[in-house]
Parts: structure tokens; C-alpha cells; sequence
């Protein structure tokens, strides 16, 4: 639904990962997925500061924070 959000009202897609780096951000907690790995293949990119503040306005908008 954030991505939605962003893409309809910002103009611009924002990947998944990019949502749970705002969120780790923010504090928020974070479920361990089934999946992870210990060690990444890669670094983590960080969003551009447009992306995040897009990506805060609809964590707002949907009342997580």
C-alpha cells in the first residue's frame, strides 16, 4: 500500500527495501523473515532523501507512526 501511495501521489516507485530502511529508521519494529540471511551479499542502499520523506508521508498517512 506505500508503494501505491508514493507512486500515485509522488510520482515515483520506491522499492521494498527502501520502505524497511525508513522504518529501521524510525524505530519501527521489523519482523525477522523466514528467509534472511546473516550476512548480506550486498550492501544496503539507502533512499534518496526525496524517497524518504515521500516514504514518511505515507507511513503517516496510514497511521503506523
Amino acid at each position: 500500500m506505500i508503494q501505491e501511495y508514493v507512486e500515485r501521489n509522488y510520482g515515483v516507485k520506491v522499492h521494498t527495501a527502501y520502505i524497511a530502511e525508513v522504518k529501521r529508521s524510525l524505530g519501527l519494529t521489523k519482523y525477522d523473515a523466514s528467509n534472511a540471511v546473516e550476512e548480506l551479499k550486498q550492501p544496503r542502499k539507502h533512499p534518496p532523501k526525496e524517497k524518504v520523506e515521500a516514504i514518511k508521508e505515507a507511513i503517516k498517512y496510514f497511521e503506523v507512526i
